[in-house]
């Protein structure tokens, strides 16, 4: 698990200055730039108005006495796309907006499922131990 945080730290930012430069070259500094910032201010757009709807549906799923569960975990993804959309660099920008849009969000919330029923069986949490 270290070595996979690690590696996501380091690696991640490598590709997007790499992403940053190649694209840079291409384009110009400037309308890099540009785009880098617009894309933050569309994506936090964005998450914010998605948030307000998914805490919308929370709210009334409380009032109706149901657990929100799904929404939950609705707003936890479009907490984390809103953090990667405020971070500079393309990649990170593609990774916040598949987090927005819903049926995307829908298979990653359907993947995280499998993950934690695959983690916890019979009442047990089981630890994988993928070190090499």
């Amino acid at each position: 698990m270290l070595l996979r945080l690690f590696l996501a730290f380091t690696i991640i930012p490598i590709i997007e200055i790499y992403l940053l430069i190649n694209i840079g070259s291409r384009i110009g500094v400037v309308t890099t730039i540009l785009i880098v910032i617009g894309t933050g201010f569309l994506g936090a757009y964005l998450a914010r108005m998605q948030g307000l709807q998914t805490m919308f549906k929370v709210r009334e799923n409380l009032n109706q006495g149901v657990m929100p569960a799904e929404e939950l975990l609705d707003a936890l993804l479009i907490v984390i796309a809103g953090i990667v959309l405020l971070t500079p660099g393309f990649l990170t920008d593609l990774a916040g907006f598949l987090l927005l849009i819903p049926s995307s969000r829908m298979k990653i919330k359907r993947w995280l499922r499998n993950q934690f029923e695959n983690a916890y069986v019979d009442g047990k949490i089981i630890h994988h131990d993928h070190s090499p």
